[in-house]
């Protein structure tokens, strides 16, 4: 009679989290200014005014909204500011950046606003090889949010994780 196969890890107290559960649905957008300047250089004041009054806001209902100038044009902050006020009554989220750091400003206030409590005194595992585009930053937030709470904290799969902390 063979041995019985014992599956130690679904035996284990062991709590797995995966950055991707909390992945927000949703349409990611980059509103590239460029278009506006004259020349894609120089920002006109009444010109920028009058786009921001005329532009078709509601197309960004729902929408995760990363504003950029991709020229090397010098755009005052207030700029950026009427945009995102524009913005504001339409999409989730608004950031000033690119695709990535509108990700991890999502990711920031996910984090921010989770209950660790669960993971009191527990091992726990950062589940790693995201499908989804979770910022490596997600993942740095984590643990430090994780660290006072958690009895241990390792990256990766229960079958070959990376320890990362212990208390």
């Amino acid at each position: 009679m063979a041995d019985e196969i014992i599956n130690r890890v679904a035996n284990s107290k062991l709590v797995t989290i995966d950055l991707e559960d909390f992945y927000p649905e949703g349409k990611r957008v980059v509103f590239d200014i460029k278009g506006w300047l004259l020349e894609g250089l120089v920002l006109r004041e009444k010109d920028f005014r009058t786009q921001a009054k005329e532009h078709d806001w509601s197309q960004y209902q729902d929408n995760y909204v990363a504003i950029t100038c991709s020229t090397d044009a010098i755009v005052p902050a207030w700029a950026f500011m009427l945009l995102s006020s524009c913005l504001e009554p339409f999409a989730k989220h608004i950031v000033l950046g690119n695709l990535e750091q509108l990700e991890s400003s999502i990711y920031q206030d996910i984090i921010q606003n989770m209950d660790v409590s669960e993971y009191q005194d527990k091992p726990t595992i950062i589940k790693g090889c995201a499908n989804k585009p979770v910022p490596t930053n997600a993942y740095m937030m984590l643990i430090n949010k994780l660290k006072p709470v958690a009895k241990s904290v390792m990256y990766g799969e229960a079958c070959s994780s990376v320890p990362l902390y212990k208390k």
